[in-house]
C-alpha cells in the first residue's frame, strides 16, 4: 500500500505512477491510449468525441446477464486482482488503477466487501470520495446501464478535463439550463438541448445533495424493486459538487445487436452520456455518424418532466 502522503491526490497519484512503471498491462494499455484514434461531431454548442480503443472491447463486449456473471469470477473482488495491481485505501474502499483505460489517469473505486452495485446506500461515500480525489472527476454506472462488474460495488475516476460534459455545462447554462429547484443550500438544473437528460445538483452543502439525490432516486424509482437506471458524474470544484444525473431508458442500442452494415458496438454508460463515444472496432468508428449518435442518446435517455 501506498501511503507516502495524507493528501488523497497525491496518494492515487503517487499510485498511478508506480503502477505504470511496475505493471505491464497497465503500461502497455496507457501507452496505446496516447495514439488511440479520434474525431469530433459537432452539433449545435457542443462537440461529442468518438475515440477508436480497442482495450476496451472487453468493457463494451461485456455480458452483464445473470448466467454469465454467476459463471465467471469476480474480477473486482481481491482474491481475483492481478499480483501486480495494488491500491489505496479510502474507508472501506480499495482505489486502483483501471489496466483498460479510457481517460489518460483512470481508477475503479471497489467496495471491500463483494456486495450488489448500488448507489443509494452509499451515495454519502461518492460525494466524500469525490471531494477527497478533487483532482479528478467521480463517476458510477448502475447496475444495468454500464456496469461491467453489477455484482459488486465500485465507482470510478479520471482525469478532471477529459469528459465534455462539465465544460458544456458551464457554457451552456445560461441558455440552456433550466432551475426547477432552488433552496438556501442547493439549486437544481435541468440542461436542455442536450441531445440527453441532464439534472444538475450545485450545492457546497453535501447533505443537502444527498437529500435532494434520495428524494430524485425514490422519484425515478417509482414502484419497481431495482434501482432506477442511471449514471451519475460528480466534480468538486472550489468548495462546491456539481452532480449530475442521467436518467436512462435503455441500456444499448438496438445498433448494438444489429446485423451488419447497421451493427454499432456501442453500449453507453457514464463515459458516452458525458461526450465521449468508445468504439472498440475501427471499422465502427469509421462510418458512425451524427445521426448514430442522436438515435442511441435518444434511445438511452429518459425524458424528466419537471412537473
Amino acid at each position: 500500500m501506498l501511503q507516502t502522503s495524507n493528501n488523497m491526490n497525491d496518494k492515487v497519484k503517487q499510485l498511478f505512477d508506480s503502477q505504470l512503471i511496475h505493471w505491464p498491462l497497465a503500461q502497455n494499455n496507457y501507452a496505446g491510449l496516447k495514439t488511440v484514434r479520434q474525431k469530433s461531431i459537432s452539433f449545435e454548442g457542443f462537440d461529442l468525441i468518438v475515440q477508436f480503443n480497442p482495450a476496451r472491447i472487453v468493457s463494451s463486449g461485456a455480458k452483464v446477464d445473470g448466467k454469465s456473471i454467476a459463471e465467471r469470477k469476480c474480477f473486482l473482488c481481491e482474491a481475483n486482482r492481478p499480483a501486480e495491481q495494488e491500491a489505496v485505501l479510502f474507508k472501506q474502499y480499495s482505489i486502483l488503477v483501471n489496466p483498460f483505460p479510457i481517460f489518460p489517469e483512470h481508477f475503479t473505486i471497489v467496495h471491500q466487501r463483494h456486495i450488489p452495485q448500488q448507489i443509494k446506500p452509499f451515495f454519502g461515500d461518492f460525494l466524500q470520495l469525490a471531494k477527497e480525489m478533487s483532482d479528478y472527476v467521480l463517476f458510477y454506472n448502475g447496475p444495468a446501464c454500464g456496469a461491467s462488474a453489477p455484482d459488486h460495488l465500485h465507482f470510478q475516476a479520471g482525469t478532471k478535463d477529459f469528459l465534455p460534459l462539465i465544460k458544456d455545462y458551464h457554457a451552456l447554462k445560461t441558455k440552456n439550463a433550466l432551475c426547477f429547484y432552488k433552496n438556501n443550500s442547493c439549486e437544481v438544473f435541468r440542461l436542455d438541448n442536450y441531445l440527453r437528460t441532464v439534472i444538475c445538483i450545485e450545492s457546497s452543502d453535501e447533505f443537502a445533495i444527498n437529500d435532494y439525490f434520495i428524494g430524485l432516486y425514490d422519484t425515478l424509482q417509482g414502484t419497481q424493486l431495482n434501482e432506477p437506471m442511471m449514471n451519475i458524474v460528480c466534480d468538486y470544484d472550489q468548495g462546491k459538487w456539481y452532480t449530475f444525473i442521467f436518467p436512462r431508458e435503455t441500456f444499448r442500442p438496438w445498433q448494438y445487436s444489429a446485423e451488419v452494415p447497421e451493427k454499432l458496438l456501442v453500449s453507453p454508460a457514464t463515459v458516452e452520456m458525458s461526450g465521449v463515444f468508445i468504439t472498440p472496432i475501427e471499422s465502427h468508428f469509421d462510418k458512425i455518424n451524427k445521426e448514430d449518435i442522436c438515435s442511441i442518446l435518444t434511445q438511452s435517455s429518459m425524458k424528466f418532466d419537471i412537473n
